[in-house]
C-alpha cells in the first residue's frame, strides 16, 4: 500500500489537474464520470444534495449551507475545489476532512478501472468524494461546481435546489466569452421540476437561466429580490452580504420542502463557518501589527470587490504580496490594483504559475511598481520585514499565491 502523499501524488500524474496545469486538463464530457459512477455503484444516488455553481461566490455559499446543515443537527457532506494545502479539505463530513486511510483505500480499490479509464484528477475526486458520501450515510452533501456546470463531473446529481451564484468572465477559454455563453454553461446544472436560486440579477444572463428553468419547469427565484433578516457572519469579506442573501434564498426554498433548518440553528452556523467547516482565504486576516489579510480572488469580478475594500482599510503604507498564473488575462485585472502600494512579485509554485519577471513587467504598464522574489515565502516574509506597525500586507492574486502562506 502506497503512502497518501503517494497516493495524492498518483492522481495528480493521471490525466492532469486543471488547477495546475491549465486547458490541456480540461474534458467536456461526462462519459467519464458516468462510467465511474456506475462502476462505483452510483454512490450520487444514495445521498440528498445541493448543487452550486457560479463564477465568484460558490465555495463561500457552500460553507455556509453546510454549516447550517451542521448545525441543525444534519450529517452533512460536503464537496468543494481547489484545495488550499491539502487534497483532503476537498471532502468532508461535520466540517471533518476524509482520512488519509479512505483515499488510499479508494485508490487502492478502483486503481485499475481509474487507470483504463484514463480518469482525470476532478474526475476521480469527484467519485471519491460521492462514494464516501454514500458509504457515510450523509443526510445532505453540498457539492460545488468545478468549472462551468452543463459538463462538470458533479452535473450528475439530482438535488434538492440548484445555486446559481453569479456569473463573470472567468474560464472564457473553456465556457465561452460572452456573459450569455457562460450563463448558458452554468445553466447546465438546472434539472427538471428541481427549484433554481440565481444570486445575482444580470441583464445579460438573467433571460438564459429564465428560459432554462422554464424548459425544465424548475422554480426560479432571484435571490437580489427576497428580503431577509440581518445576520452576523465570521466571513468578513464585503462580497459576502450577496452571498449570505443566496444561503438564505436557498434554505427558505429548502424550508419549504420539509428541511428542518430553525433561525436559531441558522444564526449559530453563520456566526461560526470557520470553525464549522474549516473554511479559509476569504477576507481572512493573519495577524495584527503589520495587518496582514489574504483572499483567494482572482478574476476581475472578485477582485474589483477585494479591493475597494481594501481601501477602506486605514493604514499608513500598502505592501502586496502578488502571484498569478499564466492564464490570467492580465489586462482586466492589473488596472484594479491600487498604484501607490509596495509590490512583492512571486511566481506560485504550481506548472501554471507566471513567472514573477512577466508579471513585475506587466504591472510596471500599469504602473504598479515593485521587486520580483524567488518564492512567495521570500516574497511575504520580506513584506513583513519591511512593514512598519501601521502597515497593511494585502496577499493575493491567486488562489496558490494564498496557499503558500497560510
Amino acid at each position: 500500500m502506497k503512502t497518501y502523499e503517494e497516493t495524492v501524488e498518483w492522481m495528480f500524474q493521471q490525466l492532469p489537474m486543471y488547477q495546475r496545469i491549465g486547458k490541456q486538463a480540461f474534458k467536456k464530457d461526462l462519459t467519464n464520470t458516468l462510467q465511474l459512477a456506475a462502476h462505483l455503484g452510483n454512490p450520487e444516488k444514495k445521498f440528498k444534495s445541493i448543487h452550486v455553481a457560479g463564477t465568484n461566490g460558490k465555495g463561500s455559499v457552500s460553507h455556509m449551507l453546510a454549516a447550517i446543515f451542521q448545525s441543525a443537527g444534519y450529517k452533512t457532506g460536503l464537496y468543494t475545489s481547489p484545495h488550499l494545502k491539502d487534497f483532503r479539505e476537498r471532502i468532508r463530513i461535520n466540517g471533518q476532512m476524509i482520512s488519509e486511510k479512505s483515499v488510499i483505500e479508494f485508490i487502492d480499490q478502483n486503481k485499475d478501472f481509474l487507470e483504463n479509464q484514463k480518469l482525470s484528477f476532478f474526475e476521480m475526486s469527484v467519485g471519491m468524494a460521492f462514494d464516501h458520501f454514500a458509504k457515510e450515510q450523509v443526510d445532505i452533501a453540498i457539492i460545488e461546481v468545478g468549472m462551468g456546470g452543463r459538463l462538470d463531473s458533479t452535473n450528475i446529481v439530482k438535488p434538492e435546489v440548484s445555486v446559481i451564484t453569479n456569473i463573470g468572465l472567468d474560464h472564457t477559454a473553456f465556457l465561452g466569452d460572452t456573459l450569455a455563453a457562460i450563463a448558458g454553461e452554468k445553466a447546465g446544472i438546472i434539472k427538471e421540476n428541481v427549484p433554481v436560486i440565481i444570486g445575482e440579477k444580470q441583464l445579460e444572463t438573467s433571460p438564459v437561466f429564465k428560459e432554462k428553468a422554464s424548459e425544465m419547469n424548475s422554480e426560479i427565484l432571484f435571490a437580489e429580490e427576497g428580503a431577509y433578516p440581518v445576520y452576523e457572519t465570521d466571513l468578513k469579506g464585503t462580497y459576502q452580504a450577496k452571498n449570505l442573501k443566496t444561503v438564505l434564498t436557498t434554505v427558505k426554498v429548502l424550508q419549504n420542502q420539509g428541511w428542518k433548518l430553525p433561525s436559531e440553528a441558522i444564526k449559530n452556523a453563520l456566526s461560526k463557518v470557520k470553525l464549522l467547516t474549516g473554511l479559509q482565504g476569504r477576507w481572512d486576516t493573519l495577524q495584527l501589527n503589520p495587518k496582514v489579510v489574504c483572499d483567494t480572488a482572482h478574476n476581475a469580478e472578485g477582485l474589483k470587490i477585494v479591493m475597494k475594500q481594501l481601501g477602506n482599510e486605514n493604514y499608513q503604507n500598502l505592501h502586496i504580496v502578488m502571484g498569478v498564473v499564466n492564464d490570467k488575462d492580465l489586462s482586466k485585472v492589473l488596472p484594479l490594483f491600487p498604484k501607490d502600494a509596495h509590490y512583492y512579485f512571486a511566481k506560485p509554485d504550481v506548472p501554471r504559475g507566471l513567472e514573477a519577471e512577466l508579471l513585475q513587467a506587466q504591472a510596471r504598464d500599469h504602473g504598479l511598481e515593485g521587486k520580483v522574489f524567488s518564492s512567495v515565502k521570500k516574497a511575504y516574509e520580506a513584506a513583513l520585514e519591511w512593514a512598519l506597525d501601521e502597515d497593511l500586507i494585502f496577499i493575493g492574486g491567486s488562489n496558490f499565491t494564498v496557499a503558500e502562506v497560510l
